[in-house]
């Protein structure tokens, strides 16, 4: 099923994103994973690229495994990163051939020895470049792109950021999935400005319940996200006991979810980080 179907039914998307491991056992642990959550009934799952695309392969066999496998729609992450049009085509070839139906259309981070992103020679620099692609090639991919409530972490400000994403939706973009965000407001006026300026796809909040503080500090730090002041405070609080932690990230992203949903909202895509107690309790609690 294509995800865009998705958005035109009654009631709201669950979704859950997963990174591809780097181990075999890790893969095991996610294999687990998935299997508890599936019972929640997740709408779709998506699968990250590694950084600077290094896990290209293994992000096509995990969606395959787990659309095929294990019974859940899925998307396939696809970079720009160190990839040229003819090994872009490549790849989108074989999820095409494997069933596979939504990919989700990203410039993507450049490796770690790279400070700034440098496009391949015979490839894309922006994700417009990568959704234009699929659909000059007649690819019948739904294509989902990122969005930025706070602002892309390279971009100058926010009208900037905002002039890109109408550029990416023009070139093809079925829906968006926003970066994580801690403060509701940004969310709801991101969307506001993004109708104003003529984006009527789908916007799916993204949402990160915190488990951890020192990791949640180092993922708003790269992707220029912030943390509302209040949380801060608990999460400075509580550093060194981890379930105090976890229970005040499931609360706040708890109540994130209640109060996006009522006011509007399409769904939730939550960023999992391969784990499921978090994602579990709050979406237990929004199912009931």
């Amino acid at each position: 099923m294509q995800i865009k179907e998705l958005f035109a039914r009654d009631g709201p998307i669950f979704s859950f994103e997963f990174f591809p491991p780097k181990t075999d056992r890790g893969l095991e642990a996610l294999y687990g994973t998935i299997e508890r959550l599936k019972p929640l009934h997740p709408d779709f799952v998506s699968v990250t690229y590694g950084a600077g695309g290094s896990t290209r392969q293994r992000t096509v066999e995990l969606v395959v495994h787990i659309k095929r496998e294990i019974g859940i729609e899925a998307m396939a992450h696809l970079t720009c990163v160190g990839a040229s049009r003819s090994e872009i085509a490549a790849v989108l070839d074989e999820l095409r051939a494997r069933g596979i139906e939504n990919v989700l259309a990203l410039r993507g981070d450049p490796p770690r020895d790279q400070p700034e992103f440098t496009p391949h020679p015979d490839g894309f620099a922006h994700a417009s470049e990568l959704a234009a692609f699929i659909r000059e090639r007649g690819d019948p991919f739904c294509v989902g792109g990122a969005c930025y409530p706070e602002g892309h972490i390279e971009a100058p400000d926010l009208e900037t950021d905002l002039d890109h994403l109408v550029a990416k939706v023009k070139a093809g973009v079925d829906f968006l999935i926003t970066q994580l965000f801690f403060d509701n407001r940004h969310y709801f006026d991101f969307v506001e400005r993004a109708r104003t300026r003529g984006i009527q796809v789908p916007i799916l909040p993204g949402i990160m319940p915190v488990t951890n503080a020192a990791q949640v500090e180092r993922f708003t730090k790269i992707c220029g996200a912030s943390i509302p002041p209040d949380l801060q405070e608990k999460l400075d609080a509580a550093r060194d006991r981890e379930e105090e932690v976890l229970r005040i990230g499931v609360e706040h992203a708890t109540r994130q979810c209640l109060d996006l949903l009522a006011r509007g909202a399409p769904g939730i895509h939550f960023y999992t980080l391969n784990q499921s107690p978090a994602t579990r309790a709050i979406l237990q609690r929004l199912r009931a």
